[in-house]
């Protein structure tokens, strides 16, 4: 109850908006070991809403709930490690806890550690493991995993090389709003014959409808 207050506090649901009433229902649910309250508390104390901005205390509370496997938090907190806001900057523990929200169908998570991966930042580097991250994101409609997974298999990056691959995904970031893959995309359908082409419009289509953002 106390957390649902603090969301009607924040939204303006039913009673005036009012950022400080939110921060102080969140904090009693919080302090009682509710993760979703202790993971918005950590929020409104990272962009300073309703209270004054704390990454300290941000850090804090975003760990609490991280702790108790809220996948939200758990992306956060990788966030801060690798930004090293609030916190020593430290890419291995952004990977430990983009792991655990990954693990959990986090979608940003999954694109993150695809590109830690792909880097070797915080983790060894690993092409097949970047493209594997990549394309769980890819896969639940993340337009920046999607044009990612389309480079990966233009330049054969832990997959082998596949131009109807590349450009279906292309398509489909480009459906879902990234504007910098509709030039991928069209270069890509440059090196495609007519025939290849139309299966590779068809595969687009199928890839369209099917992982659209969730």
């Amino acid at each position: 109850a106390q957390f649902n207050l603090g969301v009607m506090y924040a939204t303006g649901e039913g009673v005036a908006q009012d950022d400080k009433q939110a921060v102080a229902w969140y904090r009693k649910a919080a302090e009682q070991g509710d993760a979703d309250a202790q993971f918005k508390l950590g929020v409104m104390y990272a962009t300073g809403e309703g209270v004054a901005q704390n990454d300290k205390q941000a850090l804090a509370w975003t760990r609490k709930a991280a702790e108790q496997g809220h996948a939200d938090a758990q992306f956060n907190l990788g966030v801060m490690y690798a930004t090293g806001e609030g916190v020593a900057q430290d890419a291995s523990q952004a990977v430990a806890w983009y792991h655990k929200a990954a693990a959990q169908g986090h979608a940003d998570a999954q694109f993150n550690l695809g590109v830690m991966y792909a880097t070797g930042e915080g983790v060894a580097q690993d092409d097949k493991q970047a493209v594997a991250w990549t394309r769980k994101a890819a896969e639940q409609g993340h337009a920046i995993a999607q044009f990612k997974l389309g480079v990966m298999y233009v330049k054969g990056e832990g997959v082998a090389q596949d131009f109807l691959q590349a450009y279906a995904w292309s398509s489909s970031a480009a459906a879902n709003g990234y504007s910098d893959a509709v030039k991928n995309r069209d270069l890509i359908a440059k090196r495609l014959t007519p025939t290849a082409l139309a299966e590779g419009q068809k595969l687009a289509t199928r890839y369209v409808e099917q992982y659209q953002p969730k």
